[in-house]
Parts: C-alpha cells; sequence; structure tokens
C-alpha cells in the first residue's frame, strides 16, 4: 500500500523485454534507498512493482504483460522521469489516501490551464472508471494523490499546487499526455456491497448503480 505522496522524481535507466516479460532499471533521484529490501513494493507512476535487484542509486523489477497493458509504462523511453514512492509502513503518515498501485486504467490529459500559481488539468478517464470518480473525492494519477474537483460524464479536473508541480512529472505533462489512474479503494467495494448476492451471478456489469437499480435494492433517495 501507499500513500499517493510522491517521494523522488526517478529516471528509467533501461526497459528490457525477457520472454513474455520485460525488466526495468530505474535511478531513484533523490529517493533513499538505504532501507529497501528485496521484495519491497515501490510504486512507479503509481504502478506497484517489487524490487528484484538494487544498490545506493538504481533499482531493477520485473513487469508483468499485464502490467504492461493497463498501464503508461510501456510508452516509456529511456530517459523518462517517473514519480517514485516507497511502500508505506505502520509509522508511516498518511497525508494521502490509501493507494494500492493497482492501476485501473489509462486517462488522458485534455487541458492545462493556469489559476493564480496553480494549474487546473481536465483528464478524460476510460469510460468504465467515470462512475467511480465523484467531486471532492480521491484518484491517484501517476502515484500522486489528488482531489477532484469537479466530474462531467468521463471528464474530471484537478488542481495541481505549485509545490507538487515542481515535485512530480506533472511539470512534464502537456495535452494528449497518458496517465495511468487508480481510482478510490472505496469506491470500488462499495459497488461490489451494494451488488449483494446479484455479485457472485457474473451479471454486475449488465446494470450501472443507478437511482433505480438503488431504489429496486431498498435505498430510498427521499428518505430522512
Amino acid at each position: 500500500m501507499f500513500t499517493g505522496i510522491i517521494e523522488a522524481v526517478g529516471t528509467l535507466v533501461n526497459f528490457q523485454q525477457l520472454d513474455s516479460e520485460w525488466q526495468i532499471s530505474v535511478d531513484s533521484g533523490k529517493m533513499d534507498l538505504s532501507d529497501v529490501a528485496i521484495g519491497d513494493s515501490i510504486a512507479v507512476n503509481g504502478t506497484c512493482l517489487t524490487v528484484i535487484a538494487f544498490d545506493h542509486k538504481t533499482f531493477q523489477a520485473d513487469v508483468s504483460s499485464e502490467t504492461m497493458k493497463l498501464t503508461t509504462l510501456g510508452l516509456l523511453g529511456k530517459g523518462a522521469a517517473v514519480n517514485l514512492e516507497k511502500a508505506l509502513t505502520p509509522s508511516s503518515r498518511l497525508g494521502g489516501h490509501l493507494v494500492s498501485g493497482h492501476v485501473d486504467g489509462v486517462g488522458e490529459l485534455e487541458a492545462i490551464e493556469p489559476d493564480g500559481k496553480s494549474w487546473r488539468l481536465l483528464f478524460k478517464a476510460p469510460d468504465d472508471l467515470a462512475r467511480y470518480i465523484a467531486t471532492k473525492g480521491s484518484i491517484c494519477i501517476d502515484g500522486a494523490s489528488l482531489t477532484v474537483n469537479g466530474v462531467e460524464g468521463a471528464r474530471f479536473e484537478v488542481n495541481i499546487i505549485p509545490h507538487t508541480q515542481q515535485q512530480t512529472v506533472f511539470k512534464n505533462y502537456k495535452p494528449a499526455s497518458k496517465v495511468n489512474l487508480e481510482v478510490d479503494l472505496i469506491s470500488r467495494y462499495l459497488e461490489r456491497l451494494v451488488l449483494g448476492s446479484e455479485a457472485a451471478t457474473g451479471n454486475e456489469t449488465a446494470e450501472s448503480i443507478t437511482r433505480g437499480f438503488l431504489s429496486r435494492h431498498g435505498f430510498d433517495n427521499k428518505a430522512g
């Protein structure tokens, strides 16, 4: 698990294919690796990877074909900047929100607008993730925990303060940039809980969680 608070910006040193999988090598930048052990997890642009080797400056991790399909890692080239965060410990400050490092899909940046010294970024999420994104809810973008300021359909907006601009890869974003998205864990589990026994039938994708669905299952929006 992670917090979505980026520790450092690293650099992709090497990315090579080994049979049906890949191996990534990352320069950790300012992130201290002195407390890292083989088997530890490090989030690279929000993707949880397992450390298989490391020295004082770099670490290596295997990347499965499934991860390559669901994330932007395959779009990165040698020298690309990446957000890094080590897995949280019981004594870590939870400054963001609980992040699993399991990317749900790839979104696209549509616009960047200045808002004082901050930036307002408009993203388009995959349609099947839109229902999990709510105004003032949390979302993880390339490993960074952010608050959703507004939602319209599959589009959502976040605010990037100057500190975050400088301490993450957001400073390199341009319209059409692809990003890794992880929706809030609570929203995913809530959907399954609301489905109840229907979750076991395999038909849960046949009907969205609408007002009609909630009413039929005993949730009266006029109550109270």
